[in-house]
């Protein structure tokens, strides 16, 4: 968890898309110009929503509500070309901006405002820098943190030091910008953020993911990094010398793939994850070139690149923004290009879904599945879902996909106490050479704490195998037969009393092989109050001479192979 969020001055250009597309293509940002991606708008021009467009959108229902409207492609590349002067414009009055997106950068407040004399004097000094150097029109916000700075400078506010999380209680969720957390939350009744920063962030990690677990810091007003971004070794950063000048943008955009691709496997194999991006060039003539980009979540390989080349095509294109712009093309071509991790934090709990990023991929894979479900029957395709017990194969429900995914028994964390009625060995202290002895008398009977407060704490799942968890369950289990060093066979009594040490096992007709470690019994009683359900069995963990860890079951004098440990 990070600390109290660093003040944060922001500054966002209105409908930044318009605006590149003006700047770039000379579209008129005048008239109704609306920006398209994925055949909806994703920004329009005030002229544009005087009509009725509004992001989000479809095509021909934009069309519909203003007929002269002028459609223009998104492209990520261009507004990140026409922004590199504004960016370039705000770095001559202070220092250390971090693109956050083309359209917005960020900087910590306090050092501008100790120079400037004061916040509101260093924003008023920032945009009228970029009005003039630029002729672009922009806002400046001041808050703790970069989600609630962005926020106030949609309405050129300055947040006092510790009112951010008043400043943003009062807003609707839909200005976390993510639509579907944003949907689900208003049918659950949570219509501000003020209302989703009120629930507990163990509940919403719970029902809503990562992605709504971080929605939830950014509602409350604490830093937007999901965790605490450490500063990376020096070994991460990546450099590519170039012995011919990179002067042409399609050049340096392919040496920046390769550069973006080894950084990426580099973090991966230190189980890191990139968050902020300094990308550093130097020139034929010494001139040192550097910009910091920023962004909310993971940066994978192509994200990398894609900033690099579009960081590449802004310096080398000589990108002028409007009438009266200084040139930001560099006197010569780039001999070295060096990629800094600014901000990097460890991947866990970060990982991408099973058929990568949340979006169109998931989409792909849903109905590809459901197709196979079409052809071939709804079971043909099942999907795992966790829930309670205490032996591996009762623990996994396998649900056909699509379906409503319940575990079979609740629990799935070991949260819940036994049904009424069973009964389960709960496993004392250690005893010698690694053997686990359970506590109890005949019968396994449950081991009952007595709280405090004068309750009775009873374990949850007792008798539920301690983790690592089995790699492979087996669908049927295998006969099998255990023998101590004397030949003779091992039995557990009645009292859970284990005649020897284990010490060969051989499953099915196959060789003797040796035990060379061992644990248990884990013994479990279960539904002794129905005959024709009782069931009452011991469970050893092994390893053996060949490397292979199984787990094992005694019933009714019978060894069985349940499980297989990875």
């Amino acid at each position: 968890m990070t600390g109290q969020p660093v003040r944060t001055l922001l500054l966002w250009c209105p409908d930044w898309p318009v605006i590149a597309a003006e700047i770039v293509d000379g579209v008129p940002a005048t008239g109704p110009v609306a920006v398209l991606h994925a055949n909806r708008v994703v920004a329009c021009s005030a002229q544009a929503r005087a009509e009725g467009v509004r992001r989000g959108l479809r095509r021909r229902e934009a069309q519909g509500r203003c007929p002269r409207l002028t459609v223009v492609d998104h492209d990520p590349g261009r507004d990140a070309r026409a922004f590199e002067p504004v960016v370039a414009a705000v770095e001559e009055v202070v220092a250390g901006v971090e693109v956050v997106r083309p359209g917005a950068c960020a900087l910590a407040a306090r050092g501008p405002a100790r120079y400037l004399g004061g916040e509101e004097a260093a924003a008023e000094r920032i945009v009228e820098q970029v009005a003039q150097a630029c002729a672009v029109e922009s806002q400046v916000g001041i808050a703790d943190g970069v989600f609630a700075a962005g926020l106030a400078a949609r309405s050129g506010r300055i947040v006092p030091p510790g009112g951010t999380p008043p400043f943003l209680a009062g807003l609707p969720v839909e200005a976390l910008g993510r639509p579907a957390l944003a949907d689900l939350l208003r049918r659950l009744g949570v219509r501000t953020l003020g209302d989703f920063a009120t629930l507990p962030a163990g509940d919403v990690l719970a029902r809503f993911g990562f992605d709504g677990a971080l929605a939830h810091r950014l509602a409350g007003g604490r830093d937007d990094r999901p965790l605490a971004v450490r500063q990376p070794p020096v070994d991460l950063a990546v450099t590519a010398d170039h012995d011919e000048p990179l002067d042409r943008v399609d050049v340096a955009a392919f040496a920046a793939r390769a550069l973006a691709e080894r950084l990426h496997d580099r973090l991966a194999a230190h189980g890191l994850a990139c968050t902020r991006l300094g990308i550093e060039a130097v020139t034929a003539h010494g001139q040192e070139l550097h910009r910091v980009w920023r962004h909310d979540g993971l940066l994978t390989a192509a994200a990398i690149a894609d900033r690099v080349r579009w960081q590449l095509d802004g310096w080398l294109s000589g990108s002028t923004g409007r009438a009266g712009a200084r040139p930001a093309r560099p006197t010569a071509g780039i001999v070295r290009l060096r990629l800094v991790p600014d901000g990097v934090l460890a991947r866990s709990g970060l990982q991408p879904g099973l058929w990568g990023e949340a979006g169109e991929e998931r989409e792909r894979a849903h109905r590809a599945l459901s197709r196979v479900q079409g052809i071939l029957g709804p079971e043909a395709v099942v999907t795992a879902v966790l829930g309670g017990g205490r032996s591996p194969a009762d623990q996994t429900r396998l649900v056909p996909w699509g379906d409503e995914r319940l575990p079979a028994r609740p629990g799935a964390a070991g949260g819940l106490a036994p049904a009424p009625g069973e009964r389960a060995g709960a496993v004392g202290r250690a005893g010698e050479a690694g053997v686990a002895r359970p506590a109890g008398g005949p019968g396994g009977a449950v081991e009952v704490r007595r709280a405090p407060g004068g309750g009775n704490v009873v374990p949850p799942w007792p008798g539920r195998l301690p983790p690592p968890s089995p790699a492979v369950v087996l669908p049927s289990p295998l006969a099998a037969s255990v023998h101590d060093v004397a030949g003779e066979p091992v039995v557990v009594s009645a009292r859970l009393v284990v005649s020897a040490a284990p010490a060969r096992l051989t499953v099915g007709t196959a060789a003797p092989v040796e035990i060379v470690g061992w644990a248990g019994p884990w013994p479990v009683d279960e539904r002794w109050w129905a005959p024709a359900e009782a069931r009452r069995r011991a469970r050893f963990q092994v390893c053996l001479a060949d490397g292979a860890a199984l787990l094992l079951a005694v019933e009714a004098g019978r060894w069985l192979v349940e499980a297989i440990y990875d």
